[in-house]
């Protein structure tokens, strides 16, 4: 699922600029020699960017870049690549993560639910991503089988290695980074479960949460699934109403954008309900542009417009063609389309337009 970013805002335009600096070009002997390198690597679309990917390590050299700094560049990039090659193979396959603490006893409650969730979802199609480790990982692993298993896992100096499921598999990664770690457990996936957990499970759920909240990542679920009768989720979500949303530190109903079970049959239809009619999002200049599967009936259109008008900073939730840049990029064109001027301030929002379009 992907989408082009939303219309630019101050802070955004001072990003391009800084990008449009980066790609300024060197001095003319060092731009002929990484033009000559890009032709031997002959990469088979998009030489512009390995292109730029390459000036960027030249400006690292010249910039009396910290050893350590560079070390940093060159495990990120490589660690990247070797998770881009991996999850290339399954582009095409529905993917969740599943977050949760390495630390969950095999057996619990918590464990169980864990296993029970990953094979309803395998079952469904999908494939399950975990950061390979025992407790919470392992069970999403075991339930989902190792055919259906995607690992990438993190070096600690306490823990972990892969766990049994996983490991020898040619579907795990290592990586050194949290970072880049994240990247590729959030941006690969279109559904994320997080069970209880420590500061490494609370912060990437913060994180999925945030990508949602500023619109950086595109719509999709995020399940907070506790063991039957479980009280974490709760007290998280009584502490975010009670002292960040009740102090302004976050918008009304930004806690929307996740969803609280403890039911695995529940977490599971939140999953791959988002997906019943909903495809994909994109931003065409300054309106938003809803890609489904099927479309909606005159009188769900005449529905959404009443229930979603404050979504909209002017007009209405309107039946759209692909715009121009679609076809230009082939984007989906035969799939229907809605089209509003969105207010980028009420993402939570956009969940739930999303959620009535799949029930229209």
């Amino acid at each position: 699922m992907s989408t082009d970013a939303p219309p630019p805002t101050a802070a955004a335009l001072g990003t391009t600029r800084t990008a449009q600096a980066l790609g300024a070009h060197l001095d003319q002997h060092v731009e002929d020699a990484i033009a000559a390198l890009v032709d031997a690597v002959d990469p088979p679309t998009d030489a512009d960017l390995v292109r730029d990917i390459i000036r960027s390590a030249a400006r690292l050299g010249r910039d009396d870049t910290a050893r350590l700094d560079l070390k940093i560049v060159r495990a990120a990039i490589a660690e990247m690549r070797d998770a881009f090659a991996l999850f290339a193979d399954y582009r095409d396959v529905p993917k969740v993560t599943i977050f949760g603490s390495a630390r969950t006893k095999e057996g619990s409650p918590l464990y169980e639910q864990t296993r029970q969730v990953a094979k309803q979802l395998a079952d469904a199609g999908w494939m399950v991503i975990t950061g390979a480790g025992p407790g919470i990982m392992l069970a999403g692993m075991e339930g989902a089988g190792v055919e259906r298993s995607i690992g990438v896992n993190i070096r600690l100096p306490f823990e972990q290695s892969a766990n049994e499921v996983i490991t020898g598999d040619p579907k795990l990664v290592t990586m050194k980074y949290f970072f880049t770690r994240k990247l590729m457990l959030m941006k690969e996936s279109a559904g994320f479960v997080a069970l209880p957990g420590g500061f490494g499970t609370l912060d990437e759920t913060l994180e999925l949460l945030t990508l949602q909240q500023t619109g950086k990542a595109v719509p999709a679920p995020v399940v907070l699934l506790d063991e039957p009768g479980g009280t974490y989720w709760h007290g998280w979500t009584r502490f975010v109403r009670d002292e960040v949303e009740a102090g302004g530190y976050i918008s009304p109903h930004d806690i929307d954008l996740a969803d609280l079970t403890d039911d695995v049959a529940v977490a599971s239809e939140l999953i791959t309900g988002f997906y019943r009619r909903y495809h994909s999002i994109r931003w065409v200049g300054d309106r938003l542009v809803i890609r489904m599967t099927t479309p909606v009936s005159d009188a769900a259109l005449d529905d959404l417009n009443r229930r979603f008008a404050h979504l909209c900073t002017s007009g209405r939730i309107e039946r759209a063609d692909p715009f121009p840049p679609e076809r230009s990029d082939d984007d989906v064109v035969d799939l229907p389309r809605l089209a509003l001027h969105f207010d980028v301030f009420k993402m939570a929002g956009l969940h739930h337009l999303v959620r009535a379009v799949n029930a229209a």
